[in-house]
């Protein structure tokens, strides 16, 4: 018996195409979330790469850390603009303070050559955002506001719940692709200024 191998005129070939592309439209592509999808967008990452760059996007894979999402191409000189597919968000400061604290627990983690995951509990990440809010007199208010914050960049996708203890979360690795050397220092020196303000308003 003869095997024919696939071709990317294949049905199936589509179908899996198709589904690869979707789920990168829709939102990151994990690895261990979906190991078959992920070989599927290993496969299709060339042809993938070339039809999302039509409608101005690009294709971001990171085999080693395991997950693959999609970002505004940078325009190219004499190249017109296009509309934006990937709507740039203002996030509040606090939100931003805790995605900086994380990521630099994360370069800490990683330095410490431990193990892959970083799991947090909900008590440490408060700890670790507290001393830069502005105390309140109502301790109960205070952690449920960070809480809020911890709630939103579960929804942005950068903190997982652990499965069978909502109180603890792991650090998505995808973090160090959109909070980098750069974003950190910036942040750094507005943070050095935000602490100036609080020093301020208390005198």
């Amino acid at each position: 018996m003869e095997i024919v191998p696939q071709s990317d005129t294949d049905p199936h070939n589509s179908d899996t195409f198709s589904l690869a592309t979707i789920a990168l439209l829709k939102g990151i592509v994990y690895q261990e979330n979906d190991p078959a999808l992920w070989q599927q967008l290993l496969k299709f990452h060339a042809r993938i790469r070339d039809y999302v760059a039509q409608i101005g996007l690009e294709l971001i894979i990171d085999e080693a850390e395991g997950y693959g999402w999609l970002r505004t191409r940078p325009v190219v000189e004499g190249e017109s603009e296009l509309p934006r597919l990937i709507t740039r968000r203002q996030l509040p400061f606090a939100v931003s303070l805790l995605l900086a604290l994380l990521r630099k627990r994360l370069a800490e983690f990683d330095s410490s050559g431990a193990e892959q995951r970083l799991v947090l509990s909900r008590d440490e990440i408060v700890e670790m955002v507290r001393i830069f809010l502005p105390q309140r007199s109502n301790e109960t208010k205070l952690i449920q506001q960070i809480d809020r914050h911890i709630n939103k960049v579960i929804e942005l996708g950068f903190l997982r719940k652990m499965k069978g203890n909502e109180q603890t979360v792991e650090v998505r690795r995808i973090l160090k692709a959109f909070v980098d050397a750069q974003w950190l220092r910036e942040f750094d020196q507005r943070l050095e200024q935000y602490q100036q303000h609080l020093q301020q308003g208390s005198e």
